[in-house]
C-alpha cells in the first residue's frame, strides 16, 4: 500500500515568511520523480522553482495559481511506492529507498536522508495524510533530549530573542523539522488572545476609522517585492538612526576616462563599474561603514569583504542585487557582472542569494532624471551612496567660470557605526576621484 507524504512550502532563504504560487508545473495524478520541480512560486526576493524531495503520484495540490501561502502550509501529497496510473506495482527494494528523499535541503526543511541529529520524531511519527487529502490530526508536543532540529539560524534567533524552549514545540516539517511558521504559531499561542481596544476617555474623540470600500479607491495589497520592500524600509527607519550628508563633484575628468578607457578597445567599461570601484577604495580607508550592527550584543560587526548591492528599477519592483567581493573586481569583471545581474533582474531570473548577503549599497538614481536624494539605508548595513544625475552646470574650474559635468553625491550613514567626520572623509574622498579619477591610482 502507497504512503502518502505531505510536503509543505519551504522557507527559501533569509526567513522569508510565504510565497505566491505563479504556477503549478505538476497535475494530479502526475508521477514526479525526487528533485523534480512541482511548482514555480514568488517570494519577496526572486521567481523561484520548489523541488519536491520524493517521488512517487501528486495526489493533492494545495493552492490556486495567483494565491498566497504561508511557509510550512501544505503544497501537494505524493503517494509513496504507488505505481504510475496503469503500471503494475513493483516490488519494493530493500532499504526502502523508494521511499527516500533527495537529501538534498532547502532552507526550512529536510528530507528523509537528512544527518540524524536533525530527526527528533520517529518515522512512524510522521504526518500521514489520506488520499483525500485531508491532514491527520498532529500529536501533542514533547519534550525531546538531544539537538533541536533546525536548519535555519534566523529561526533560532527569533525563538531565543523571544525566550522560547525550542525543545517544546513539535516541527511540522518532515522529519520534525522546526519551521518559522511553528515558532510564530507557539509566540501568538503564548500571547493569548487579543485584548480588546479600551473606550476613549470622556472628551477624547475617537480616532477615524479606516474609509470603507464604498468610500471609494482602490485597494493594493502590500505583497511580494512591494510588501518586502515597505517592510525593509520600515525596519530600517525604525531601527536605525540615519544621517546624510551630501557634496556637488566636477565628473567631467570621470567622463573622459570612461571614454578613453572605452576608446582602448575591449569590453566596455561601464559608468556604474567606476563608481563602484572609487566605493570599494574609499571602503577600504573607512571601513567603519562596511559593517553592521548587532542589537542583541550591543557591537558593531566590521565587515571583511565587500558585498556591493545596487538598486535596480524593474517591472515586479525595486530590487537590489549584490555583487559578491566587489572588493577584489576591476572595472572590467565589475562591468560584466553588473550587466548580468540587470539582465537578471529584468527577467525575473534572480535567485535569493544574489538578492542577499549586501554590506554597502550604491543607488545610482540619477537614472530617473534626479539630482538629489536622502536615500533609505538597506537593512542590516550601515550606509548607502546616492549618485544623481551627470548634467552640464556653471563651474569655478581653474579659476575661471565653466560649463563642467557636475554630479550630486549623498550619503546616508548609520549613525551608531561612526561620526560625521568619518562620514564626511568617506564622501569626500568619493569625490576627489570623481573629480580626479588618478586619485584612485594612489590606492591600488
Amino acid at each position: 500500500m502507497a504512503q502518502v507524504l505531505e510536503f509543505r512550502l519551504p522557507d527559501l532563504g533569509e526567513g522569508l515568511t510565504g510565497a505566491e504560487i505563479v504556477r503549478w508545473l505538476v497535475e494530479v495524478g502526475d508521477v514526479v520523480a525526487v528533485d523534480q520541480p512541482v511548482v514555480e512560486v514568488e517570494t519577496a526576493k526572486a521567481m523561484v522553482d520548489v523541488p519536491c524531495p520524493y517521488a512517487g503520484v501528486v495526489t493533492a495540490r494545495y493552492g490556486e495559481e495567483g494565491s498566497e501561502l504561508p511557509v510550512g502550509a501544505p503544497l501537494i501529497t505524493v503517494a509513496v511506492g504507488a505505481p504510475a496510473p496503469g503500471a503494475s506495482s513493483p516490488a519494493p527494494e530493500s532499504g526502502g529507498s523508494q521511499t527516500n528523499g533527495s537529501g538534498n535541503v532547502l532552507v526550512g526543511y529536510g528530507t528523509s536522508e537528512a544527518p540524524a541529529r536533525r530527526r527528533r520524531v520517529r518515522r512512524e511519527q510522521q504526518v500521514l495524510v489520506p488520499v483525500d487529502g485531508r491532514s491527520a490530526p498532529p500529536e501533542p508536543p514533547e519534550v525531546v533530549e538531544g539537538p533541536v532540529p533546525v536548519i535555519s539560524p534566523l529561526v533560532r534567533r527569533l525563538a531565543r530573542e523571544n525566550g522560547l524552549d525550542l525543545r517544546e514545540l513539535t516541527g511540522s516539517g518532515p522529519d520534525g523539522l522546526i519551521l518559522r511558521a511553528d515558532v510564530e504559531y507557539a509566540l501568538r499561542a503564548a500571547a493569548g488572545p487579543a485584548r480588546t481596544a479600551p473606550e476613549p476617555a470622556a472628551g477624547v474623540a475617537p480616532a477615524p476609522a479606516v474609509p470603507a470600500a464604498s468610500a471609494g479607491g482602490t485597494r493594493v495589497p502590500l505583497k511580494g517585492v512591494r510588501g518586502a520592500v515597505a517592510d525593509k524600509l520600515s525596519r530600517s527607519r525604525t531601527e536605525i538612526p540615519d544621517a546624510t550628508c551630501w557634496v556637488d563633484a566636477d565628473a567631467t575628468e570621470l567622463m573622459r576616462a570612461r571614454t578613453a578607457m572605452n576608446a582602448a578597445g575591449g569590453p566596455k567599461i561601464s559608468l556604474l563599474a567606476l563608481l563602484a570601484r572609487i566605493c570599494t577604495a574609499a571602503l577600504a580607508r573607512f571601513p567603519e561603514l562596511n559593517s553592521t550592527v548587532d542589537t542583541a550584543a550591543r557591537e558593531i560587526v566590521r565587515l571583511d569583504a565587500v558585498h556591493l548591492g545596487f538598486a535596480a528599477q524593474t517591472e515586479r519592483g525595486l530590487v537590489v542585487p549584490v555583487v559578491k567581493d566587489a572588493h577584489t573586481r576591476d572595472a572590467e569583471s565589475l562591468s560584466a557582472e553588473f550587466a548580468r545581474l540587470t539582465e537578471a533582474a529584468r527577467t525575473g531570473a534572480l535567485t535569493p542569494a544574489e538578492l542577499t548577503g549586501g554590506t554597502f549599497t550604491l543607488n545610482n538614481y540619477g537614472v530617473f532624471g534626479v539630482d538629489g536624494s536622502t536615500p533609505i539605508i538597506n537593512h542590516p548595513e550601515a550606509a548607502m551612496l546616492g549618485v544623481g544625475r551627470i548634467v552640464p552646470k556653471p563651474w569655478v574650474h581653474e579659476g575661471e567660470l565653466a560649463v563642467r559635468q557636475v554630479v550630486q553625491l549623498s550619503l546616508t550613514f548609520d549613525h551608531r557605526v561612526c561620526d560625521g567626520g568619518t562620514a564626511g572623509g568617506f564622501l569626500r574622498f568619493v569625490a576627489d576621484c570623481v573629480e580626479q579619477p588618478a586619485v584612485l591610482l594612489r590606492t591600488l
